[in-house]
């Protein structure tokens, strides 16, 4: 214990644990109760928030670059393998403290007003507070064994919100492909666990990490086995290449959980899992370059899909997918580029919670001015909406504000994170070729990254509305409730970058040497610092990148000419590959789920389980139990003869027995 408020972190996943108690007794019991629930589920997380901020000022005034632990009770004591339920309080873990438990918040606040009418209201509390409670667990664990406690819980989590509504069939699909696929990763992940602690006999992270140099031969088979099977997790919780095809269908749950999931919590678990085993992907030059060019590639292919999508979440959830990738990028560099990609973890929570919550309004006034006269599916379509900033304005500035920061427009902070990302790989690039060619494909996902965001803007709010003369009546800005939070995401989406403002722009880069003492043992090797003429160089070319996606977009694209949904041709060409994803589902659904639903059902099911298992094996045991019955049943006939007979028979052969 240190005597301060730091000692009191348990106290933030234990707020939003009892949420979900309360809130899941008041489902059962009393879920007409809203008031109460929304009390419960807003006010833990603003408790939460408030020991994050207390404990980051509580470590930041120790001035110690040694991790505080608190442990609290022995779990797993077998042998060797010694576990305590224990969290851990450094400057990795107290920036991630403050973002799931801030943007939470505020998404939580949304949520009162978004989902007030709903009659599953207590029980979607209950969820949302779970959720944040795992992913604190995550962020919060002090060994691998806890950190995997939190992954799986909000892998659970995932798949009880994005099949809130679960009895459409699509919803419930849905939460059933992003439980699977997280399944895949996991278990990547669950086996570089054990490989960990074969190596270390431990799975505690002081321990591994300060074994991991003596322990592991560096570039050697081990450690590069177990950082692409960590990776491997990351890829499913984080949605890249090949395991992000769950993230777009999760579009079926509410919009702020899609919010919560894109921002706060679970898709930038594995970003930090690899940021937070920086030592050990050190040792692996082979697994960061994996990292980094899938995260390149992913972030390059996700924003190809973006460029035709029609439903406005399906936008923003390519847009994760790709943002995504720039962390991993960031990560996969090493060094000091883990302080960009954590900068741009940050950063991106902002804007991106704002353009989902921003999405969530524009839906909610959709589905109002749409009520019984259209599908779920018509409100969510661009093509239906059109000229909105008349009808909300207040919504329409703050999305263009979170627009122009993940366009990476100066000076928002989108600008400075992004940036940031693609000056590491440029500079790694002078030792490693390979990595100029990951700035080069990042530079090529930002423009259309502009292209696609700003293609995302004109057709909600600008040109002729499409919504029809008899629902336009009905188009209004939400309530405050909803557009409170957007405000206060607004100003960090345009302040933002103040976090870690570079040397090169007058700042002091804050967040860069806060996590020093975390990012200062990933490096996996040296890289030359880049000139301040080369920074200014790559930063005009970031801008002017930036700059042609948004008016590229502006003046290529025309609303006018935009019709509704209903009215609208098919796609065709590369347009249509492109409106149809790459047709990377239907490729998987080809080659790995036909094939193993055909391997269970006529293989397993039919000729394993129904005719071996159950005819040779339960049946066969069974119709020779009633043989053998049926010949007792004859040699117990009551006939003294038959009993003699069979007992002189049993004494010859009792004898012929003996004497042979």
């Amino acid at each position: 214990m240190t005597g301060t408020a730091a000692d009191f972190v348990w106290l933030a996943p234990l707020l939003a644990l009892a949420g979900f108690v309360l809130n899941g007794a008041l489902a059962l019991w009393r879920p007409a109760a809203k008031t109460a629930v929304s009390v419960i589920g807003v006010g833990v997380l603003v408790g939460a928030f408030v020991v994050a901020v207390l404990t980051f000022r509580a470590f930041a005034g120790l001035e110690t670059d040694v991790p505080l632990l608190f442990r609290y009770w022995s779990w797993m004591p077998v042998g060797e393998l010694q576990l305590d339920v224990a969290l851990q309080v450094d400057q990795l873990s107290t920036v991630m403290l403050l973002v799931v438990t801030g943007v939470g918040s505020l998404i939580h606040l949304f949520s009162v007003g978004y989902m007030r009418e709903d009659p599953g209201y207590a029980r979607y509390f209950a969820y949302l507070n779970l959720f944040v409670f795992f992913m604190l667990v995550l962020v919060l664990g002090a060994n691998f064994a806890v950190l995997f406690v939190g992954w799986e819980g909000v892998g659970l989590c995932s798949y009880l919100l994005i099949g809130f509504w679960f009895t459409e069939t699509v919803n419930a699909d849905a939460g059933r492909k992003a439980f699977v696929v997280n399944r895949i990763g996991d278990f990547g992940f669950l086996l570089a666990m054990l490989m960990i602690f074969w190596a270390t006999g431990s799975l505690d992270f002081g321990a591994v990490f300060g074994q991991a140099p003596a322990a592991f031969d560096a570039g050697g088979a081990a450690i590069t086995g177990i950082t692409l099977l960590l990776f491997l997790g990351c890829t499913g919780k984080s949605a890249q290449i090949p395991l992000y095809t769950w993230l777009p269908d999760a579009m079926q749950g509410p919009t702020p959980v899609s919010a919560l999931i894109h921002a706060a919590t679970m898709v930038t678990a594995g970003v930090y899992l690899v940021a937070r085993c920086g030592v050990l992907f050190a040792l692996a030059p082979l697994s960061s370059a994996v990292v980094a060019g899938t995260g390149a590639l992913t972030a390059l292919f996700a924003a190809t899909i973006a460029l035709k999508q029609w439903d406005i979440k399906r936008v923003l959830a390519y847009s994760t997918i790709s943002q995504l990738g720039y962390m991993f990028l960031a990560v996969g560099t090493g060094g000091a580029a883990m302080a960009a990609g954590i900068f741009h973890l940050a950063t991106h929570a902002f804007f991106k919670a704002l353009l989902f919550l921003g999405s969530g309004s524009v839906i909610f006034a959709m589905h109002r001015a749409y009520h019984a006269t259209h599908s779920p599916e018509d409100a969510q379509d661009m093509r239906n909406m059109g000229g909105l900033r008349r009808f909300m304005p207040w919504t329409a500035m703050l999305m263009w504000i979170a627009t122009l920061a993940i366009a990476g427009v100066p000076f928002f902070s989108g600008f400075f994170s992004k940036d940031e990302i693609l000056a590491a790989a440029f500079a790694r690039g002078t030792v490693h070729p390979q990595w100029l060619v990951f700035w080069a494909i990042g530079l090529v996902a930002a423009l259309l990254t502009a292209f696609y965001m700003t293609r995302l803007m004109l057709y909600t709010f600008h040109g002729p509305n499409r919504t029809g003369e008899r629902e336009r009546q009905h188009l209004a800005e939400a309530p405050w409730m909803m557009t409170g939070p957007l405000l206060v995401l607004g100003v960090l989406s345009a302040v933002g970058g103040l976090l870690n403002l570079p040397a090169l722009w007058g700042g002091n880069a804050w967040l860069h040497h806060w996590l020093e003492p975390v990012t200062e043992s990933a490096v996996v090797d040296a890289v030359p610092p880049l000139s301040h003429g080369t920074e200014w160089v790559l930063v005009g070319i970031a801008v002017a990148v930036a700059v042609l996606g948004v008016v590229g977009a502006w003046r290529l694209l025309k609303p006018a000419g935009l019709v509704p949904a209903r009215e609208a041709p098919a796609e065709r060409g590369f347009q249509r590959v492109l409106r149809n994803k790459w047709y990377v589902d239907e490729i998987y659904d080809a080659l790995i789920v036909r094939p193993i639903v055909w391997l269970s059902r006529e293989v397993l099911w039919k000729r394993v389980d129904q005719r071996l298992v159950d005819g040779a094996g339960v049946n066969g045991a069974a119709r020779a139990a009633r043989a053998w019955g049926a010949l007792g049943t004859r040699l117990q006939n009551g006939q003294v003869g038959v009993y003699v007979a069979l007992f002189v028979v049993g004494v010859l052969l009792v004898l012929w027995r003996a004497i042979g």
